[in-house]
This record gives structure tokens, C-alpha cells and sequence, in this order.
């Protein structure tokens, strides 16, 4: 069984709870009032897991009971292409296979999972030097020491999001024969629940090599997506790689033939309607390959660094985070003292239409950019109901990424739903969804005083997307061939 192509149809990202309390509140609004909208739906991690919303999973062979069954899931792929994350680069410490190391150590069926230091140091001891070179996000070294019951023994295991005290999330050994199994049963299971696409959450941080990064290590990275995408595509299944990186890294994602994420458009965007400079965003939308997805707000947040760094100056990206704060977000740092001479900002959390002022017209300029721009459109649900910063689940739960993750009740839902810009955003969702122009070919220009053009044409049909970016104003014209309608493809 292949692997069949990806939609460029809009997806939904969603939490599995947020949108009425659970997946099966989900299939009813996704038969309800959003038919016929989204080709697909991105559920976030709806496993079993010790934290992270999620992204620690005990196992990704069960669905965590409290947002529903795989059957639920199922029902949504009747008619939706299902997306799920896979977190390839690690499980949770209360999983059953880090429980029983942590019992017996390496006399553990599921030892080899894990990457204990010697792997990559034969004598267990990583020298100064190469533990400078990692890539960190936090202020320590990626390792954490675990107490081993039976021998009484302590062992230094990898754990990329960690401290040496405690970490959640282990990593897994992705070289290891027995991880390798895992994966080919996770996959297969994913697939025979229905599952379309997969994506690898934190899938730079797989390859560990002494002397490197310990990220988006290469040839090595290609490698293992090459394998990891060779097993999906046994199974019917597309694997999408997650990656924060400065942009060249994605770009040789594409060269390699790898689907990647626009993590710059976001950014850009907001950068692009806040100082009224088409050029960038034009340049950017001009060169971005088709394999993509595209985002302009998510669960965790707007990206910055590194994303950004090469797109974006210093002071530009500073002035993001000087601006989201003012309008009540919060930012994400990067902790590690490797980036004290760098922009230390790594995502703002804040709701796309409160970074922009809660100024609807902006906010829908935005997101027809977004909807315009080629590949894979990802509507994120709190984005989709033209949500407004929840400070109160901040407060509530210590979480500054809370701010943009609110929990609708289908009151809530209903409410949003009958606003003009909601219903304004729908209509852009549905242009996209059904027009006949966005099979063809885009073409980006950018002219003076803030102007930007996006253009798609295709056997007769065109639609077009102008914005004032100083403004923040956008109109759409289209034309149909003889005979034709936008009912999509």
C-alpha cells in the first residue's frame, strides 16, 4: 500500500477537547456547522500522557478515554484526513517502558529504547566541549540521571527537553532495532485507525552524534526520514517532519523531498501588517515550495528564533515580542546561556487577532494571506473563531502558551460562529476550499506604499488577493471559465 498525495484543501488544528469537550463534539461540529469546509483536521496528541498537553504520551497505542475512543477518531476519517502526532523523539517517564527500565535497569526488555550517555561516549562521559555544541533551548545539559531500583545504581539517560533533576519526556534511541520496531507498530497502528498523515513532532532532535549539534545532524537526519517515511508509506501514510530551524534547514527538507511548515509566514505576516513592508512577505511567498504546510498561529505559539533569524533583524524580532506584550501576551524564551548574544525570544504566545490589535480587518488580511499562500493551509481552532487572549487560564494555570489555548463549550462556539468576522473567515476558508484557481499556479508581487498581490490561475480561472498592507484592507476579485463554478476540485 502507497502512500496517495496530500490535499492543499484547508486543515483544522485542534486540541481533541477543545472544541466541545471532546472528539466526538468535534465530528458533530465538523458534520454540523463547519461542513464541508476543512479536507482535514490536524487533532492534536490525544493519547494517554504525564504533561505537556499531550506531547508526553505513555503510549500512543490508546486513546486517553477523557476526550473519547478510537472510534471517534474514526468517524472524523470517513470524511476528513486525519492528522496525528507522532512524538518521535521521546515518550513520557511514566510510560510502562521507562517504568520498567527505571525497575531493572538495562536488564529491561526496554532498555535499548532509551539513549543512556554511554551510547554516544563509550565511557558514559561527554567531554565539555561536545556538550558546548548542543543545541539547547534550556539552561542545562540535555541529560537527566535516573535511579535504578533494581541495582541501586544511577543512570544518565538523554532528555532533550529535561534537566539533570527531572524531565518528563525521555528520549528514544531512533538507531536502536527495538525503537525501530515501535515506530513500525505505532505507525501501522495509526494507519489502521484511519490515520492520513503523521507528523513527527521534534524530529530534529533524533540523531545524537558526539562532536555535532546533536541537531538536524546531517546526512543522518535524511536518512532516518527517509526510513521513517518509507514504513509510512507501506501503510497509505504521509509523514510530515516538525522542525523550529532558521529557514535554509527547511528549505533543504524540500530539496530532499520532505513535506516542511512554514514557521517564518506567521511572523512575517504580523511584521509585514505592522509596518506596512510588502517586500519580504512578497519574497518569501514567491520562492515557497508546494510540499508545505502553512500556520499563522498554533498551540504553541508564533515563532521567532531561530525561525526567523535570517528573515527577520534583531531589533525587528525584539519588536514583535515588544508589541504582543503590549497587546497581553507573553513570551516564550529560549533559557540556555548559549543564546545570551542572540535574540533570547523563541515564541509569543498570544492569540493571532489580539498580536494584531483586535483589529478584524487586519486580522482577515491575514489570514487570506495565509490562505493564499501555497501549500497546505492549517486554520488553528482558537484562529478559526477569531479568539481574543485568555488571560484567565493564565492565571488560573501558571501556563503563559494558555493564553491561546481556550476550551470552548458549544455555547461558545455557536456564539463565535454568528460574529461578522467569523463568518467573513469562513467565507475565505471556502473560497480556498472550493476554488478552481488554487490548482493552478501563483504569482506573487509586491508593489509601493504597502501593496501586495497574490494571483493564482488555473485552465481559465483566476483569483486574486490584494492588500493593503498599511491599511490593513484586502480585496478579492476572481473570474471563472465559461461555464465553470467554484465547487473545487
Amino acid at each position: 500500500m502507497s502512500a496517495r498525495g496530500v490535499s492543499p484543501r484547508p486543515q483544522l488544528l485542534t486540541y481533541p477537547d477543545s472544541l466541545g469537550g471532546d472528539l466526538r463534539a468535534l465530528g458533530d461540529l465538523l458534520d454540523g456547522p463547519l461542513d464541508g469546509l476543512f479536507h482535514g483536521v490536524h487533532v492534536l496528541p490525544p493519547f494517554p500522557s504525564s504533561g505537556d498537553r499531550g506531547f508526553a504520551p505513555l503510549t500512543h497505542f490508546e486513546i486517553d478515554p477523557r476526550v473519547g475512543t478510537w472510534e471517534d477518531l474514526e468517524r472524523l476519517a470517513v470524511r476528513h484526513d486525519v492528522l496525528l502526532d507522532l512524538m518521535i523523539n521521546h515518550l513520557s517517564r511514566r510510560s510502562p517502558e521507562f517504568r520498567d527500565f527505571e525497575r531493572r535497569g538495562r536488564g529491561s526488555p526496554s532498555a535499548d529504547l532509551f539513549i543512556t550517555l554511554d551510547k554516544v561516549w563509550p565511557d558514559g562521559d561527554p567531554p565539555a566541549a561536545d556538550v558546548a555544541r548542543i543545541f539547547l533551548r534550556k539552561p542545562n545539559a540535555p541529560f537527566s540521571s535516573v535511579h535504578i531500583e533494581a541495582t541501586g545504581e544511577t543512570e544518565r539517560v538523554w532528555t532533550s527537553f529535561g534537566t539533570e533533576d527531572w524531565s518528563e519526556q525521555i528520549d528514544l534511541d531512533v538507531m536502536s532495532p527495538t525503537t525501530r520496531a515501535l515506530i513500525r507498530r505505532w505507525l501501522a497502528a495509526f494507519a489502521e485507525h484511519g490515520v492520513r498523515i503523521v507528523r513527527l513532532d521534534a524530529v530534529g532532535y533524533v540523531i545524537k552524534q558526539p562532536g555535532t549539534s546533536c541537531f538536524m545532524v546531517e546526512p543522518a537526519i535524511y536518512d532516518f526520514l527517509g526510513w521513517v517515511t518509507g514504513v509510512a508509506a507501506e501503510h497509505g501514510l504521509v509523514v510530515l517532519p516538525e522542525v523550529h530551524d532558521r529557514y535554509p534547514t527547511h528549505q533543504r527538507l524540500a530539496e530532499h523531498g520532505f513535506w516542511t511548515y512554514d514557521f517564518v509566514l506567521p511572523g512575517l505576516v504580523l511584521h509585514a501588517l505592522e509596518t506596512g513592508e510588502a517586500r519580504r512577505l512578497a519574497a518569501h511567498l514567491a520562492a515557497s515550495p508546494a510540499r508545505q504546510f502553512t500556520t499563522l498561529d498554533c498551540h504553541d505559539g508564533i515563532p521567532v528564533w531561530p525561525d526567523l533569524d535570517g528573515i527577520l533583524e534583531p531589533r525587528e524580532m525584539r519588536h514583535l515580542a515588544e508589541l504582543v506584550e503590549r497587546r497581553g501576551g507573553n513570551v516564550n524564551r529560549i533559557l540556555s546561556d548559549a543564546h545570551a548574544d542572540e535574540v533570547d525570544v523563541h515564541q509569543l504566545n498570544c492569540t493571532y487577532r489580539s498580536a494584531l490589535g483586535d483589529d478584524d480587518e487586519r486580522y482577515l488580511a491575514a489570514r487570506a494571506i495565509q490562505l493564499f499562500a501555497r501549500g497546505v493551509p492549517q486554520v488553528y481552532y482558537v484562529g478559526l473563531l477569531a479568539g481574543l487572549n485568555d488571560l484567565a487560564s493564565v492565571e488560573r494555570s501558571g501556563e503563559g502558551r494558555a493564553v491561546n489555548r481556550h476550551d470552548y463549550t458549544r455555547d461558545e462556539i455557536d456564539e463565535a460562529l454568528d460574529t461578522s468576522v467569523v463568518r467573513r473567515l469562513l467565507d475565505l476558508v471556502r473560497l480556498r476550499n472550493t476554488h478552481p484557481a488554487f490548482d493552478g499556479t501563483l504569482q506573487v508581487d509586491a508593489g509601493p506604499g504597502g501593496a501586495l498581490r497574490l494571483t493564482w490561475e488555473h485552465e481559465g480561472a483566476s483569483c486574486a488577493l490584494a492588500v493593503d498592507l498599511v491599511r490593513g484592507t484586502f480585496s478579492i476579485s476572481d473570474r471563472l471559465p465559461v461555464g465553470g463554478s467554484a465547487d473545487g476540485a
